[in-house]
């Protein structure tokens, strides 16, 4: 186990077990191509599913830091993200968009995609995850307010099912002044809307 991870709870994920697996399919797990597909995959999966190893707490660590005069929107676009979609275990990806007002306090940036990977490495719901990462924020924070957006492409959409490669789905989770004040949240997808050259 890698450094910092937590033990997981139940049967251990073993090269057995996948070898099993790709029996079931039809496979040889004895070909060249195949080998050392076993643990290739527990190596990929453990790091897909590494944020049930920590909390979003832990990924801010004591970046936080006192800030009395700043109290107008901090926004972070284009976070790239990548996870695994509970129902398919298939991938869905795409940019997530995190804005919070301060209330005294702010965070080191690098840290808000540190949250957003907590989460998203986990078996998700794109509508959860969306939730969970303003939520964290908040809770640490203690912000004004908090602001989520993610857009992705579900491969479980397209490769499979429906078969639609070009559908996105835009969720958004809005807490504190960007539910309640109207202007708020105007001036936030505003914001989101303009590209980096504007």
């Amino acid at each position: 186990m890698s450094g910092g991870e937590k033990e997981r709870p139940g049967g251990a994920i073993t090269e057995e077990r996948i070898r099993e697996a790709l029996r079931a399919i039809g496979e040889d797990p004895d070909r060249e191509g195949l080998v050392k597909t076993p643990r290739r995959m527990i190596d990929a999966y453990r790091f897909l599913t590494s944020g049930y190893g920590m909390t979003a707490e832990e990924a801010v660590g004591g970046a936080i830091f006192e800030e009395k005069n700043v109290d107008e929107m901090v926004m972070i676009r284009g976070i790239d993200l990548y996870s695994l979609c509970e129902h398919h275990l298939l991938p869905f990806f795409g940019q997530c968009h995190v804005a919070y007002i301060p209330n005294g306090k702010v965070i080191g940036l690098s840290k808000i995609p540190r949250v957003v990977n907590v989460y998203a490495r986990r078996l998700q719901l794109q509508e959860r995850l969306t939730f969970q990462i303003a939520d964290a924020l908040c809770r640490i924070l203690k912000p004004k307010g908090v602001a989520v957006v993610i857009d992705a492409i579900h491969l479980c959409m397209a490769m499979r099912g429906v078969e639609k490669q070009n559908a996105y789905t835009k969720t958004s989770a809005l807490l504190g002044g960007f539910r309640n004040q109207p202007q708020t949240r105007a001036e936030f997808f505003s914001l989101l809307r303009q590209t980096r050259d504007s």
